[in-house]
């Protein structure tokens, strides 16, 4: 039997300590699934594991990609279930850990299929978008598919702001002429391992003073050279995120600097709620508080086996 230990909950809630402690004692490799992290130009706003930490344990899908590069969540799914097989070759165990819930699922339950869609109708789209702007694609999509539209208001709004999402949606309903949801959790592909899913989670006053902490880290690491030297591509899809996108405003002096980082918490603390939101949804998940001593944890996953 193959183990995927799955280790998921709200940012800064010390989930790539747990993935190292637990990657050493099963003498395994870890998997990044936080799509922040991909990106080779993206460092410090994103929570890069240090060089201690990438040198204790094997990572892979840490800095593989460039922000130039479109990289989809299918591609990932693709790459990383290549890199598990390969894995499993000689090991009973993997380790999979990130914040990103979609690209969660995507290995543990499979990435759905869509049908081909002509390139006229992506062109038209991308033509109407640069014309109208977010509102265009925001408007089509509530029509094309209102129950998706709903679901995406309450649970993923920031895939709302997302324009290569959302090309991607208003395409589907479009070029096949059924609503974009009608594709979704339609096909269940066949693992060859078994997930344990272990979620870490905590009181969410001390959520929010971990990430309030964890962003004055990164700003006093040099987050705003960093994001300074990206500000020119600021319009790529990867720099669509907490952290680069508040930063972008304060230097086309929108904000002051002081607005920008209290901005990137707030918007932090927002998507650490949402991620406990998508997490929560799945019923097989062990949660721990994240003072659990990891021996616990341990223990816990050497009883499912």
């Amino acid at each position: 039997m193959k183990y995927l230990i799955t280790i998921v909950g709200p940012t800064a809630i010390g989930k790539t300590s747990l993935s190292i402690v637990l990657a050493n004692y099963f003498k395994c490799e870890i998997l990044s699934c936080d799509s922040r992290q991909f990106f080779k130009e993206m460092t410090i706003g994103t929570a890069v594991p240090n060089e201690s930490e990438l040198d204790t344990a094997t990572h892979h899908f840490i800095q593989n990609k460039s922000i130039f590069e479109n990289y989809t969540v299918g591609d990932f799914e693709k790459e990383a279930i290549a890199k598990l097989e390969e894995l499993f070759l000689t090991n009973d165990y993997a380790i999979l850990v990130g914040g990103s819930g979609l690209y969660v699922d995507a290995i543990l339950k499979g990435f759905d299929e869509f049908p081909e869609i002509d390139a006229s109708v992506r062109t038209e789209i991308n033509t109407n978008y640069e014309k109208l702007g977010i509102g265009y694609l925001q408007q089509k999509l509530e029509v094309l598919d209102p129950d998706y539209f709903k679901t995406l208001t309450v649970d993923n709004p920031q895939t709302l702001q997302n324009p290569q999402r959302m090309m991607r949606f208003v395409e589907v309903c479009l070029g096949s002429g059924k609503p974009y949801s009608s594709f979704l959790n339609q096909k269940q592909n066949s693992r060859t391992f078994t997930p344990i899913l272990i979620g870490l989670e905590a009181d969410r006053k001390v959520i929010y003073n971990r990430i309030n902490q964890r962003v004055d880290i990164m700003i006093n690491e040099g987050l705003l050279a960093e994001a300074k030297t990206l500000f020119s591509n600021k319009e790529l899809n990867a720099l669509q995120t907490v952290g680069y996108r508040e930063l972008f405003s304060y230097f086309d002096r929108e904000i002051s600097l002081e607005f920008a980082i209290e901005e990137i918490k707030k918007n932090t603390r927002r998507f650490s709620k949402r991620q406990l939101t998508w997490f929560k949804k799945n019923e097989n998940t062990k949660w721990f508080d994240f003072e659990t001593p990891y021996g616990t944890i341990v223990d816990y996953i050497n009883s499912k086996k």
